[in-house]
């Protein structure tokens, strides 16, 4: 298996970070001047430790996002910056997801329906074949898959350990079995194993209970997750039901994992509307987790649970707030790139 492509874990050395730049253009229009700054400060935070690969549709788009990074204090030398269309930012759901070979990559292009056809994506269901066209990347094979996926649906631990919620896979593919869409992820994703959730969901989600919003793995034998301990919350009953689906999940070594559950911000409503605030949503960097807070007494709790459970990270709180008004945060914007895989 040592010559197989393997699907690396986040936390493994990344050549780049992967982002697109929100403009009058997409769904960010009413909102675009908070969103740039939100944008602009996750786009430092990951310049200041290593290269950040920014897409922008046009030469006036790459002007006003030079001009909100260097307010933002972004180290612009760390900041590439790629010219082609796209419908919306959320990177991690329409961007590569990279398997490294022995001798190179294979950038996967899975079908990208925009959740299920709730949104236009004719363009982003485009951008992996965009920018291997351009010439981005090095010893890498691209492959379009005709399957409804997107990155923030799945988690792996880089060993062959696969976790995902069945609720989002099974919208995408009512037709298939679980058998089905099994076979389909290891084949094509190089798993040795699935391990599903039944349960798990966050208000104001569309992307049908992404597992990025509730459980990630932090190694391969411990897995953060967003926990509720308020029972007159109505997340409370799938989130506890979730926790202990969790704490009944075996690594490969057929050991309970180590579980670090993540505080519960308050409500936070926009127009009545409650919005999806997950502390789950973070990313991991080149030495550093990037996690979102949202101005919340929680806060500080879960940068607490995060230090412990990456001990030799360093871990930031960025202030997206802003973000879930568009029903995302942290990690749903930004796609890693693999350590080699940028030209």
């Amino acid at each position: 298996m040592s010559d197989s492509p393997r699907f690396p874990a986040e936390w493994e050395s990344q050549s780049a970070i992967l982002m697109a730049w929100p403009h009058a253009g997409t769904d960010w229009a009413a909102r675009l001047e908070s969103t740039r700054n939100c944008f602009a400060g996750i786009a430092a935070a990951i310049s200041r430790r290593q290269t950040l690969l920014l897409l922008v549709s046009d030469a006036a788009v790459e002007a006003d996002a030079r001009t909100a990074l260097v307010q933002s204090n972004a180290d612009l030398e760390r900041i590439r910056f790629i010219t082609l269309p796209y419908n919306d930012t959320w990177l991690r759901d329409s961007g590569p997801i990279s398997l490294r070979k022995a001798d190179g990559f294979e950038l996967l292009d899975f079908h990208f329906t925009a959740w299920g056809g709730k949104f236009e994506a004719g363009l982003d269901d485009r951008i992996v074949s965009e920018m291997d066209a351009q010439g981005l990347f090095r010893n890498a094979e691209h492959r379009r898959i005709d399957f409804a996926l997107e990155g923030g649906g799945i988690e792996t631990d880089g060993a062959g350990t696969l976790l995902s919620t069945w609720h989002c896979l099974n919208e995408r593919h009512p037709d298939k079995s679980r058998a089905d869409i099994e076979a389909v992820l290891k084949e094509h994703l190089r798993q040795h194993r699935v391990l599903w959730l039944e349960h798990g969901y966050l208000e104001g989600d569309d992307t049908d209970a992404h597992i990025d919003t509730l459980a990630r793995f932090a190694s391969e034998s411990a897995i953060v997750y967003q926990g509720c301990d308020d029972p007159q919350d109505s997340h409370y009953p799938e989130l506890q039901a979730m926790a202990a689906e969790l704490a009944k999940l075996l690594t490969a070594a057929g050991k309970p994992y180590t579980l670090h559950a993540l505080p519960w911000p308050k409500p936070i409503l926009d127009d009545g509307r409650r919005l999806a605030a997950s502390y789950a949503n973070f990313l991991i960097i080149n030495g550093a987790v990037l996690m979102p807070v949202y101005g919340d007494p929680a806060d500080a709790e879960a940068l607490s649970v995060m230090r412990r459970a990456f001990p030799s990270y360093e871990v930031l709180g960025i202030p997206c707030r802003d973000l879930i008004w568009q029903n995302g945060s942290l990690h749903c914007c930004t796609m890693q790139l693999p350590e080699g895989l940028l030209r």
